[in-house]
Order: structure tokens, then C-alpha cells, then sequence
């Protein structure tokens, strides 16, 4: 953990606990996040360094205060019975003017002031669970730019404040969730139908928690997709602004211009990954992945390796590249042909890389290419019979004109009879 406690005064009087985490710079727009019922815990204070990654001033208030200062609970048994008891007696007035309390010490921090979109001092806030349910009521009352709530319970009880949030909302919900079932998500939807700035997203087969990679709910898939629109509603309404697009720039020119290890992991967080899916090849670390490149990636690329762009999407916090890559099979190539002796072969093949970012930080790279074609290309594989192809994948990607579903023994029976 990065952050610390820190005092946060109450409206009416004595003063409670935040977990602050600050992003690297030490500034940037507010984020308040709103624990689960088990206390401000491993897995909430993880949360806010997470988002502080992310370039957030985070400070997540401990909203038990007024029954016990700093519950921090875990998931056991027994741990979920005392965490159930304090939402029995929570006291969801007093929660509100404490949710104000937090908006209000971010919105006074210089770390905050003026580092929201357009040099405005904005705060957003961000929950689990109880967290999801009070992220609704602070964009309803506590004056914040834009909230969203995960899997929040009991929402569709408290529709009557609907009106009353004017900041753009986004909500998750898992499918399979045993505590929100999807009778109250489609009264949620009915409600804000007219609402173009209240999105809400359900994750088929996802349980409650799914978003918590602290607890057997965990489900990344869904993790990644939530966490994903998230950010892309705070970019949106509050920055802070990265340029994505340069950021990969660079590294790849530290990859495969300058094949410079320690510059290529210079611009990945901390514990980054890399997956190259069809062979099933990278690191996950830093540690395994700068052994990764340094000894099988970035200075083992053939000389005449080169990246043709075919096409590349910009989101919020990820860059997809479609590209041609070519090069001629003149060494044993670890993380493409593991195993293989150079063949001397000429190969082209159509990629795809999907690179997630944290902040202004490579977090991590998905990389797909037809694997069959690269066999083929250099000989170990016979496409006859098979339905594969060489290096006709990566032309017709560049020439769609080219003739298409030659693969198709069924194509000539589809054709139009002439008529008689």
C-alpha cells in the first residue's frame, strides 16, 4: 500500500478517517471511493492505489466511523456476520453528510484544485457494493461531477432521489448477482431511460463482487470491462487527458528501432504483463518480463523485422493496433517459432495488439496472429486440405479485392443459376 490516513472533518464536529493515495505526479482530479461493508480493508485501500495509477487523487472515507473507527474486515464467516451487523445499523443520513465532508477536504486539497478538466477542481466518486448504493446518493446530493456504482444495493429503493443527479452516472452489475437480481436492475433502467448519461452495464454470469479480486467472486473478464468504462466516464468528465497513441509510439520504438530493454519497461507500470496468445509467451513482473525481453524478445527479432499500420482505435485506457508484420525467419525467433531452426523464409501475417494502459503506463499487451499461417509460410506446416493460407492473409488484409473464399470447396454451389 502507497497511501496513508489521513483527518477529514465532520459536519458536525470531531473528524474521521480517509485513506489518501496520491498519483506520481501528486495531482490530479479528486475521486472519492466508497467502501463495501467490510470497512476501508486490503482490498479497498488496493482499489485506491489502483486508481491513483490511474492519475487520481484518491481518498476513500471510513464510513463506519460513527459506529467503530477503522473496520477493516475480512471474508470469513465469521468476519461476513460482524460486517452485516454494522449495515444493519448504518445510518445512511449521517453517511450522506460524511460523503459531503470527503468531496469537500478533496475539492480544498491543493493536490485537487484546479487539476479537473478544463483547469476546474472536480471530484467523482466511485463504490462497492453499500459503496455502489452511496456512489448514487452522493451524485444525487454531495455535489459530485460524475459517480459510479458497482453492483449497488437496494438502488432501485432509492429511485425517488433520481432527479436530483445531474452528473453523468455509470453502474455494473453482474447477471448471477445474488443480492441485486435483475427484477431491480430493470427497474433501474426503466427509471433513467431517458437518461443518455446514465449507463448501465450488465455482466452476463457475473456474480456480486465480481470486481473484488480479493474474494472467490472475482471475475476478471467482467473486472476489465467495468473498470474500463469507468474510466472512460472519468476521462471523460474530468481527465486527466493521455495521449495513448504516443505513449505506444514509444514504446514500440524502444522495442524494435532501438531495442532498448530498460527504455521499453521504462514506459510500463510497475508490474506489467505481456501475453503473446498463440504461443503463450511474455512475462508477468517486471522481473520475468524484462528476462523475457531482454533474452527472447527485443534483441532476438530478425534485422528485417517491420510493423506495417493497417489500422489503429484510440479508447480510454487502451490502444488496439492492426498491423502487417514481416520479417525473414533467419534465427530461432523464442516467442514466435520456440524450438524452430531458422529457415530462411520470407513470412507476413496479419496482427493485432490490444494494449491496456494504467495511466500513462503501459499496463498490458494482448498479441494475436494466425499462427497456422506463419507455420506455412515457412514450411512445417502443408495447407492442402487444411483450411489455412501463407501469406495471403496479410495481403488481402492490404487489398480486399483479392479473391476471397477460395478455402470454400461449398462457394461455387452458391452461385446464381442462370436463368433458363
Amino acid at each position: 500500500m502507497s497511501g496513508e490516513f489521513i483527518d477529514i472533518k465532520a459536519k458536525d464536529g470531531g473528524s474521521f478517517k480517509g485513506y489518501l493515495a496520491l498519483p506520481e505526479g501528486g495531482t490530479g482530479p479528486g475521486l472519492m471511493i466508497l467502501q463495501e461493508i467490510f470497512g476501508v480493508n486490503d482490498a479497498i485501500r488496493a482499489t485506491c492505489d489502483y486508481f491513483a495509477e490511474e492519475g487520481y487523487v484518491v481518498l476513500a472515507p471510513d464510513m463506519f466511523w460513527r459506529m467503530d473507527e477503522r473496520v477493516e474486515l475480512g471474508y470469513s464467516q465469521e468476519e461476513f456476520g460482524k460486517a452485516f451487523e454494522y449495515f444493519g445499523k448504518f445510518d445512511f443520513a449521517k453517511a450522506v453528510e460524511d460523503m459531503t465532508a470527503t468531496v469537500e477536504h478533496l475539492k480544498g486539497m491543493d493536490a485537487v484544485k484546479g487539476h479537473g478538466k478544463g483547469g476546474k477542481t472536480q471530484v467523482a466518486a466511485l463504490g462497492y457494493c453499500l459503496g455502489g448504493a452511496l456512489a448514487y446518493q452522493a451524485a444525487a446530493h454531495c455535489g459530485v461531477d460524475a459517480a459510479a456504482c458497482y453492483y449497488g444495493v437496494a438502488i432501485e429503493k432509492q429511485l425517488a432521489v433520481k432527479d436530483k443527479i445531474k452528473c453523468p452516472v455509470v453502474m455494473h452489475f453482474g447477471g448471477a448477482d445474488e443480492h441485486v437480481p435483475m427484477e431491480a436492475v430493470e427497474q433501474i433502467k426503466a427509471a433513467f431511460a431517458d437518461r443518455d448519461d446514465v449507463l448501465i452495464n450488465v455482466y452476463e454470469g457475473a456474480p456480486h463482487a465480481f470486481a473484488n479480486r480479493f474474494r472467490d467472486t472475482y471475475d476478471k473478464a467482467a473486472a476489465g470491462m467495468s473498470h474500463s468504462r469507468t474510466i472512460a466516464l472519468l476521462r471523460g468528465v474530468m481527465g486527466p487527458a493521455y495521449d495513448l497513441e504516443d505513449l505506444w509510439e514509444k514504446h514500440i520504438l524502444y522495442e524494435f528501432a532501438e531495442r532498448d530493454v530498460d527504455k521499453t519497461m521504462a514506459t510500463m507500470v510497475a508490474e506489467p504483463y505481456v501475453n503473446h496468445v498463440p504461443t503463450m509467451t511474455g512475462g508477468v513482473g517486471y522481473t520475468d518480463l524484462h528476462r523475457f525481453y531482454l533474452n527472447h524478445f527485443v534483441n532476438s527479432n530478425p534485422d528485417d523485422t517491420a510493423l506495417i499500420p493497417v489500422s489503429r482505435t484510440v479508447g480510454a485506457d487502451r490502444v488496439v493496433d492492426e498491423m502487417i508484420f514481416k520479417f525473414t525467419h533467419d534465427r530461432e525467433i523464442d516467442w514466435l517459432l520456440p524450438g524452430i531452426p531458422p529457415t530462411g523464409k520470407k513470412v507476413e501475417v496479419p496482427l493485432v495488439g490490444i494494449i491496456n494502459f494504467r495511466g500513462d503506463k503501459l499496463y498490458h499487451e494482448h498479441i494475436y496472429w494466425d499462427q497456422a499461417s506463419v507455420l506455412v509460410q515457412i514450411g512445417l506446416l502443408d495447407p492442402k486440405g487444411l483450411p489455412v493460407a501463407g501469406a495471403e492473409t496479410a495481403h488481402k488484409i492490404l487489398d480486399e479485392k483479392l479473391p476471397s473464399n477460395e478455402l470454400m470447396e461449398n462457394w461455387a454451389n452458391s452461385a446464381p443459376k442462370a436463368a433458363e
